[in-house]
């Protein structure tokens, strides 16, 4: 008998559905009808298993037909069932579920049904004009319903001739979503949200290549694969397999470094595997490649809700019922759950590694290179992971030598330990331009770490605060005596007036563009007359700032050298004679009485100034024509890579010149 009526919308179960439902994408439709189909199936297996069905299952297969000429979807299933009394209530009372009640019932049956809101099926209008079910429920003498609806509160429902147990629903897609209508869209839905199913998906028929073209043979198109790698146990697996599955998806991607499987059932139900895959220098392109899955249904690929920061660089698969998702499985909902699951996947991570350390160290040695990002990033980001990671951290020095932090320090600490008693771990970013400063500490017995990863300058700092009473220096930051001093050392003797000259001169050569800190220092006869440094403070937090460590002010700051003049260096005390020789002292004039008028006060500052503006003149006049002051200084530049444009063409026209001078003449 034919019916008509209206779906039942009321305060008590749609305002949970207005706070908490929200599907962002149209195309999530087919997930959530294919979603239902596979639970209405699972149901079905599950009344076997249980006895409560004796009959033959048959085909259990949920098959997905397209017509693209009619612009109908059809999601066809052979499980449960409804008859025309659950139609109506989880049909027509939007929000009604019947996932709960099931699986408190058969909870021995069936480990999980994915869908738990009843709003997946409406989800359908998103992209239809019409849709319809027919369906006939695996109860004896049940009958067949077909339900119909065009989007309004209205339905119609009525008994229907369908012979076969389980479900049709037929999409009729509406003109401003034909997309729906394609094939090629279809399949892909389907290979993005269905591929691991625990159900087989049927698209079609498999094609094979004949006279010149793909044609249809009489094997279903399965879509999916029933048992996934993540749900096998690890015991029965090998590398390849795991290889395999990475190959699988992500088909264009480098080899992975090592995986994870994870398998836990208590607190809560989570599989799934993990890899370390090749990070270089990009955090950002690394990020996002974990697809989150809810029973082998693809949710998401955004995760950080779920892992903490640092663990988005792994690539790889989660698989768990337990993380609380919203109706549109897009988002996450913030619970006790997550924060269990994210710390059981950090402590999974930390210990993976850690075994690899153990037992595997030169596997690990071997490809610390293309995980050291990932390790360093999380040491920052994770407290709990950098205290683990503290004895699994590697570091590689300049020779290619790796150490664990402890190590190194038992290595270094008998001829790196300063004055103050702080070991000095001393460091470089790039071999070839660092090359002299490395050499020079070779030379005194030191060793030199090499940090070249994107985050060291902030990891530099972490390590200050775990490693006890020890401290970090870039080579080429000042002297190497400097930067590991055995005593108290003495320092050249200069009036405060020839500290200044020195400093003028010096500057008067140097490029503009930058800051610079002259400074006399004693490094010996043998050792260069300049030495261009950068503190390493200001050189290290403006690396922060500008990896956006919260300290933009050192970003904006220009850049500051530290001009270090050896006075022992012959070449040195050459032009600091002929400076003493060619231009005359700055005039001295006495200050004026305390007593004295405010016009002669005046007129005394302004003699001053103009008499140091005029000294100030004569020692860059100096400077310009001294030949010897103006070599060293571009020797010094050159050395640190900042001699550019017509000063490095006058350096070279001025080297030439030289040579010829010496060997020509």
């Amino acid at each position: 008998m034919a019916t008509t009526g209206k779906i039942g919308v009321t305060t008590e179960n749609i305002f949970p559905v207005i706070k908490k439902f929200l599907y962002s994408d149209h195309e999530i439709f087919l997930r959530e009808l294919v979603a239902n189909a596979v639970d209405a199936t699972q149901k079905m297996k599950a009344l076997a298993a249980s006895g409560e069905y004796g009959a033959e299952l048959g085909d259990l297969a949920v098959r997905v037909e397209l017509d693209e000429a009619a612009k109908t979807l059809k999601v066809i299933d052979n499980g449960i069932g409804m008859t025309e009394e659950e139609v109506d209530k989880y049909i027509n009372q939007i929000a009604f579920s019947s996932a709960g009640e099931f699986l408190e019932k058969y909870k021995d049956q069936l480990s999980s049904i994915i869908g738990h809101f009843g709003l997946g099926f409406y989800s359908a209008f998103m992209v239809a004009d019409k849709v319809t079910i027919e369906t006939l429920s695996w109860k004896e003498g049940a009958k067949a319903v077909k339900w119909s609806c065009d989007g309004s509160p209205e339905y119609d429902m009525e008994e229907c001739d369908k012979a076969d147990r389980g479900t049709v629903i037929t999409l009729y897609i509406a003109d401003d979503e034909k997309e729906f209508a394609e094939k090629k869209r279809i399949e892909g839905l389907l290979n993005k949200y269905c591929k691991f199913m625990p159900v087989p998906v049927v698209f079609g028929k498999e094609q094979e290549w004949k006279d010149g073209k793909y044609v249809d043979t009489d094997k279903d198109n399965v879509i999916n694969k029933v048992e996934p790698l993540w749900a096998r146990k690890p015991a029965d697996l090998k590398d390849e397999d795991y290889n395999e599955f990475y190959r699988t998806l992500y088909p264009m991607a480098e080899e992975p470094l090592f995986h994870i499987h994870l398998n836990v059932d208590y607190p809560f139900n989570l599989t799934g595997i993990l890899y370390f895959p090749k990070i270089k220098n990009n955090v950002e392109i690394s990020r996002n490649k974990i697809q989150l899955y809810c029973n082998q249904m693809f949710v998401t690929d955004s995760v950080d809700n779920i892992v903490p920061d640092f663990l988005t660089l792994l690539h790889g698969v989660i698989d768990s019922p337990d993380i609380p998702l919203n109706v549109s499985r897009s988002y996450l909902q913030s619970d006790a759950n997550v924060k269990k699951i994210s710390t059981y996947i950090t402590k999974k991570v930390a210990d993976r590694l850690d075994e690899i350390f153990r037992n595997e160290r030169q596997q690990l040695e071997e490809k610390w290179d293309n995980l050291k990002l990932f390790i360093e990033y999380g040491m920052l980001s994770d407290e709990k992971f950098c205290d683990r990671a503290m004895k699994f951290c590697l570091l590689k020095n300049t020779e290619g030598k790796y150490f664990s932090i402890e190590d190194y320090r038992k290595a270094i600490e008998g001829e790196q330990t300063d004055k103050d008693k702080k070991v000095v771990f001393l460091y470089a970013t790039d071999v070839e331009s660092q090359y002299t400063f490395i050499e020079a500490a070779k030379a005194k017995g030191y060793d030199v770490l090499l940090l070249d990863c994107q985050l060291d300058s902030h990891f530099v700092n972490l390590l200050e605060t775990k490693v006890e009473n020890a401290r970090f220096a870039r080579v080429d930051s000042d002297s190497v005596d400097n930067l590991i001093a055995k005593e108290e050392k003495i320092k050249p003797q200069l009036s405060e007036a020839d500290q200044e000259d020195l400093s003028v001169i010096f500057q008067a050569v140097l490029p503009k563009e930058n800051q610079y800190y002259v400074q006399a220092d004693n490094l010996g006869e043998n050792a260069a007359p300049i030495l261009i440094t950068q503190s390493e403070f200001m050189r290290r937090y403006r690396e922060m700032s500008a990896m956006g460590g919260g300290m933009n002010f050192y970003g904006e700051m220009p850049a500051m050298y530290n001009i270090t003049v050896n006075m022992q260096n012959p070449l040195v005390a050459r032009i600091m004679a002929s400076k003493a020789a060619d231009v005359a002292p700055a005039q001295v004039i006495p200050d004026a009485a305390d007593d004295a008028s405010e016009d002669v006060k005046r007129t005394v500052t302004e003699a001053k100034e103009t008499a140091a503006a005029a000294h100030k003149s004569d020692l860059e006049a100096f400077a310009g024509d001294n030949e010897i002051l103006k070599q060293i200084t571009d020797l010094a530049l050159l050395a640190n890579g900042m001699l550019k444009g017509k000063d490095l063409s006058d350096f070279i026209a001025r080297s030439a010149k030289v040579v010829e001078d010496a060997y020509l003449k």
